[in-house]
């Protein structure tokens, strides 16, 4: 599995594709946000990921809008939020997202937390967008293994994504072969421990070698891990060094190296906490 390009992308488990790299906007907002989005699709991004409790998708639907590139050629997810997980209010959480994006679809929409007696419910309602085609594929966000097995029991589709926190000091090793097995695409958010890859000794080592900074060393082992990546900026500068990832390939070694880093430590909440 070469990936070479930031144009590069990978089939779910229904065939739709999705793009290895892609823009986090989680705490992003306003005319920075418009900027950093544009900014990012005239560089070659194509998955833009939002949510309802970020409170942006209206700045989101505007970039994409003022970006003058097709629709059909970015891929939109959002998420619906804890409060409103449910079936009906579900059903109507994703028309207000649409409302705020300013699509008649989503490409791809998630349950965002795993809330307990409330997610079977809420994927029976994602299940019903996705059969009367409003949203191209559908999946979770943070769900563990006992989640998604919850699931795959009891409703109909095996759910395409989950988005979860993954980086080098929280690789769940079992999730990602669970997931791998079942045909989710695991996808990474915070996979720069805001920030705190800069400062790993063995991470700046690797980066040296390839002329690179520990954060693409990081998002080239996601990638390597068969892991669709999201990373968060409103820089330009660091947008752009984070899609500058394609030149190079780390070896098994050095993946092996990023692996032991291991310490499953998570910087955001924990799911079964919900």
């Amino acid at each position: 599995m070469r990936i070479t390009s930031i144009y590069d992308k990978v089939e779910l488990a229904n065939k739709v594709k999705i793009p290895w790299l892609g823009y986090g906007t989680y705490k992003a907002h306003g005319d920075e946000l418009i900027e950093g989005v544009k900014h990012a699709l005239s560089i070659g991004y194509r998955l833009i990921d939002t949510a309802e409790m970020y409170e942006n998708e209206e700045e989101i639907g505007k970039a994409i809008r003022q970006s003058k590139i097709p629709r059909n050629k970015i891929f939109i997810t959002s998420k619906v939020w804890n409060t409103n997980q449910g079936f009906e209010s579900t059903l109507n959480s994703f028309e207000n997202s649409l409302k705020r994006l300013g699509t008649d679809y989503l490409d791809l929409y998630l349950i965002h937390w795993p809330v307990s007696g409330k997610y079977l419910e809420t994927w029976e309602a994602l299940e019903k967008l996705y059969k009367e085609g409003r949203v191209r594929a559908i999946g979770v966000s943070n769900f563990l293994i006992h989640h998604l097995q919850d699931i795959i029991n009891n409703c109909e589709i095996t759910p395409m994504v989950n988005q979860v926190e993954f980086h080098p000091y929280l690789l769940q090793r079992d999730l990602l072969d669970f997931c791998q097995k079942n045909k989710i695409r695991l996808e990474a958010w915070s996979p720069l421990m805001r920030g705190r890859v800069l400062d790993i000794p063995q991470l700046i080592d690797i980066a040296k070698k390839y002329k690179k900074t520990p954060a693409q060393i990081v998002l080239r082992w996601d990638l390597q891990h068969g892991v669709v990546t999201i990373p968060k900026s409103v820089h330009k500068e660091r947008i752009k060094e984070n899609a500058d990832i394609f030149d190079f390939e780390l070896t098994e070694e050095e993946m092996n190296i990023i692996d032991n880093l291991d310490q499953n430590k998570r910087f955001g909440a924990n799911p079964d906490d919900f």
